[in-house]
């Protein structure tokens, strides 16, 4: 898997830390997507209908019921995360648990989006009291962990609600300790087991501990 150069790039500005280092996706995991979502979308005429685990295939236009392609989704998204300041919430228990943690550990949020939602994402954060620095990348998150842990082989928790994520780590950082966090957990019945080296949690409550213990905080 290559890297993103962009996604290296913001990782070189990164200051130095030997801390334990704590990865974290954003989108289900530290800020609600799922749940406002639809809202979003009938709010432009469509609805949203999961019957599996993806969104394309999932979304039809409100007056005919015509399912909408690829494209058409990508642009949703896109619109989305340019507003997400007026959709996404912090999901439960998360600003809790990562203060908790992160006076003992390097948090660095990583999120797969187009780097061109960086800085909205970025001034969101900021504006929730969520300051961790921010990753973006459109490629594999596997390289980016890896790049993010460096060769300094200090202890790395990976959490991400994607199981392709957190797979594409275990590919590059073979110790990584990996957690499987949904802000919905109902999705769960579209997804198959994850790896049992992958795991599961239900809620941040449940994963605080457990991240403290896998990295020795």
């Amino acid at each position: 898997m290559s890297d993103d150069p962009e996604t290296a790039r913001q990782i070189a500005e990164l200051a130095a830390d030997n801390r334990p280092l704590l990865i974290l996706d954003v989108d289900d995991v530290v800020l609600e997507f799922i749940r406002p979502f639809p809202h979003f979308l009938k709010s432009r005429g469509f609805g949203l209908t999961l019957a599996s685990f993806r969104l394309t295939g999932n979304i039809a236009e409100t007056t005919s019921g015509r399912l909408i392609e690829q494209p058409e989704v990508t642009a949703l998204l896109g619109d989305f995360f340019d507003a997400q300041a007026d959709w996404q919430s912090v999901t439960e228990g998360a600003e809790q648990a990562l203060a908790s943690l992160g006076d003992r550990a390097e948090i660095v949020l990583l999120t797969a989006m187009p780097h061109r939602h960086r800085a909205a994402r970025r001034a969101h954060l900021d504006a929730l009291g969520l300051p961790y620095p921010l990753l973006t990348t459109e490629m594999a998150k596997g390289p980016a962990v890896a790049k993010l842990r460096g060769k300094r082989g200090r202890p790395v928790a990976f959490v991400d609600d994607q199981p392709a994520n957190l797979i594409s780590a275990r590919n590059s950082v073979a110790d990584a300790h990996l957690f499987h966090l949904m802000a919905d957990n109902s999705l769960r019945a579209y997804l198959p087991p994850v790896p049992d080296d992958i795991v599961s949690v239900e809620d941040w409550r449940e994963a605080a501990p457990k991240i403290a213990s896998a990295l020795g905080l």
